[in-house]
């Protein structure tokens, strides 16, 4: 199920509640994918980072070569650092904002970038920022772009936020016309009639600063609506993106599944799939077969609070799962035609 829908989609987002597996399941989608011929790139936006522990190798904030595929399959995989991403969305608009402005107002822009630092939606529009730069850049480079998320509240608000965002800088946009008209309408008056022998020679006067300033304003706003628009369209077609929800077969898990479907359904994100991860086996002794009864309950909550959902089982593994060895065996599980079933002992 779960490797069908990425085969079919060239976006899949992995979300759910922390601590469920998702970067475990988000590379082996993507060590499959690369290994029937498709170039991959999974990348984390969660800041535990667990994506490079996970394959043995330092990653970090830059697209490293995870796996060779077939033919010319290719996996490649990055790390999204929240820290350095807040920082440097901080300093470009801190640039862009001092050329916009008065050599004697620099000051101020420093102390409004500080402040803005720490204060709420900084964190989620840097890496909103980053993530359209990956998923715009991965639709040209890769066939499937694998997106591990971080847990639930983080990524919900992130998927609604090209939506706010876009409504925000329209309305922008709106006031900036306004502004922009009354003041070339007072600059109007405001400005002198031409002299005569400049009309005869045909000299203009030199264009208003203010208005370089204000197109330029302007230009930077589309930009940036324009990029919010295409991403929204990106998340909001099923046909190219689908977000499967992780969770275990616990109560605040379920629950927060639940929520979860909610909230991106609302912002009109295609979920295509729930993976029950570390479901426990039946047929290995009394106290699993107690447990699996009382997933079992859990479950029944879920199938009835989003029936028409489908949903994978994953069994609980013996092992960890680290590194490529290990990563190929678990994609395996992930196959319905080649696992060994819900009693299985692979992990």
């Amino acid at each position: 199920m779960l490797l069908s829908l990425a085969q079919s989609r060239r976006v899949l987002f992995l979300g759910g509640k922390g601590g469920v597996g998702k970067t475990t399941l988000a590379s082996a989608v993507a060590l499959d994918a690369a290994r029937s011929g498709r170039r991959v790139l999974v990348v984390s936006t969660d800041p535990a980072h667990n994506l490079g522990h996970l394959w043995e190798r330092r990653i970090g904030d830059r697209v490293t070569p995870l796996a060779d595929g077939a033919g010319s399959g290719s996996l490649h995989g990055i790390e999204i650092d929240p820290d350095a991403t807040t920082d440097q969305h901080l300093r470009d608009v801190a640039t862009t904002l001092k050329r916009l402005m008065p050599r004697t107002l620099h000051g101020e822009v420093d102390k409004h970038m500080d402040l803005s630092r720490r204060s709420p939606g900084t964190h989620e529009a840097a890496v909103l920022e980053r993530m359209t730069e990956l998923i715009e850049r991965g639709r040209e480079e890769f066939d499937l772009v694998v997106l591990d998320t971080a847990p639930s509240g983080h990524t919900a608000r992130l998927m609604a936020l090209p939506e706010v965002m876009t409504a925000w800088t329209d309305g922008l946009l709106t006031r900036r016309e306004k502004s922009a008209r009354l003041g070339a309408a007072r600059r109007g008056l405001e400005r002198r009639k031409p002299d005569l022998g400049a009309s005869v020679l045909g000299s203009t006067a030199p264009r208003d600063p203010l208005e370089e300033r204000d197109e330029e304003i302007r230009a930077i706003l589309l930009r940036r609506r324009d990029r919010l628009a295409g991403l929204r369209e990106t998340l909001t077609d099923p046909s190219v993106t689908s977000f499967a929800i992780v969770l275990a077969a616990e109560r605040l898990p379920v629950l927060e599944t639940i929520e979860l479907h909610e909230e991106l359904t609302r912002a009109g994100v295609h979920v295509g799939a729930l993976v029950v991860n570390k479901r426990s086996p039946a047929d290995r002794g009394d106290f699993l077969a107690r447990r699996r009864a009382v997933e079992e309950q859990h479950l029944a909550t879920l199938r009835t609070a989003l029936p028409e959902v489908p949903c994978q089982e994953i069994p609980l593994g013996e092992e960890d799962v680290v590194g490529p060895a290990a990563l190929a065996r678990f994609a395996e599980l992930l196959d319905p035609a080649t696992a060994d079933g819900p009693g299985s002992r692979r992990g």
